[in-house]
């Protein structure tokens, strides 16, 4: 293990960033001094951790003056592009979860189990964590691609109002009760909006073309042939992913499970007699993704279809960001 660090969180009070905060004392990251950082309106809150508690400090272009080896950033795409330079330009490895940094050319997107090595390549101290919908997918692509080389890829998502942060978790709540959206354009109460972020001149939303650019990005795929709808359910937590994968080479059922069952934290869930398939309310909670529901496709030559499901609030935020910073620092 290495030494104990000094860690800055920004955005702490934020859905992820409260999360960053349980995930850190789960894994017992190992930590020296830890400082929270958040907007003006929030300075002056309190965080316990770890039975200390500490008062929130406004983020200034001052809050990096001072020792500190690692600063976990969830605090939207705007705070990431003013702050996160000013954090690297001291020394300090910024872990970025806003999508600022995610297509730039010179910092690492990374999934510690999928592409941890690309760090390499880059001489950045700011590390970009993917979409959260992204994060899940890529997890059983890249052996696959490896393997069997992907030819094209359908995303079909299913993302849970945690997604939206509090604000979306509110509107669900206040929906149950028969209370219109402030958050949302339309209720998502018993209901389905095929509309996640803005939507763009060519007809798809900035979520989609996020997941269509990262997948390539971090498959290292530049060519890959990838389409996507993203759609907004009225789950609280935890995102689904239904993955239409065809493939250039041919390719028997068993030799798909075994690539799969190599990769780490990935946990197959695939016995449909006995109705056992990845669902949202079991992944809460949890730091792994879940595939299930995989089968062939008979419409195409050398295809797969899969359902994939994962904790978008923790692995496809917070406890992603963490196992890089602990990779990066071989923190076992």
């Amino acid at each position: 293990m290495s030494k104990a660090l000094n860690i800055a969180v920004v955005g702490a009070t934020g859905r992820v960033g409260s999360t960053f905060i349980e995930v850190l004392q789960e894994r017992k990251f190992p930590i020296n001094n830890i400082y929270f950082f958040a907007s003006a309106k929030s300075a002056g809150k309190k965080i316990e951790f770890a039975g200390k508690e500490y008062e929130v400090e406004e983020l200034t272009e001052n809050s990096f003056d001072r020792d500190l080896d690692l600063a976990l950033f969830s605090a939207g795409g705007s705070t990431s592009k003013k702050f996160a330079p000013i954090a690297a330009s001291k020394g300090i490895i910024v872990v970025d979860n806003s999508s600022q940094w995610r297509m730039d050319k010179n910092v690492p997107l990374i999934v510690p189990e999928v592409n941890f090595e690309d760090i390499k390549k880059y001489d950045s101290k700011i590390i970009a964590n993917p979409n959260c919908s992204t994060i899940q997918s890529v997890m059983p692509l890249k052996v696959l691609d490896e393997r069997f080389k992907i030819k094209r890829i359908v995303y079909s998502t299913y993302q849970a109002v945690s997604g939206s942060g509090f604000k979306g978790i509110k509107d669900l709540e206040e929906g149950m009760k028969g209370n219109p959206p402030t958050n949302y354009p339309h209720p998502i109460f018993n209901n389905c909006l095929p509309h996640i972020d803005e939507f763009l001149d060519n007809g798809y939303t900035k979520e989609e073309e996020k997941m269509i650019n990262e997948t390539r990005k971090i498959l290292d795929r530049d060519d890959l042939k990838i389409t996507a709808t993203t759609v907004r359910v009225p789950v609280m937590n935890s995102h689904s992913v239904s993955i239409n994968i065809e493939f250039e080479k041919p390719f028997e059922m068993k030799d798909i499970y075994d690539e799969l069952s190599k990769v780490e934290n990935l946990v197959i869930v695939d016995d449909v007699k006995n109705n056992q398939y990845p669902m949202a309310i079991n992944a809460t909670g949890t730091d792994e993704v879940y595939i299930g529901r995989i089968r062939r496709d008979f419409s195409t030559e050398n295809g797969i279809n899969l359902w994939d499901v994962a904790d978008n609030i923790r692995k496809g935020a917070a406890s992603n960001a963490i196992q890089i910073a602990e990779k990066i620092f071989e923190i076992k």
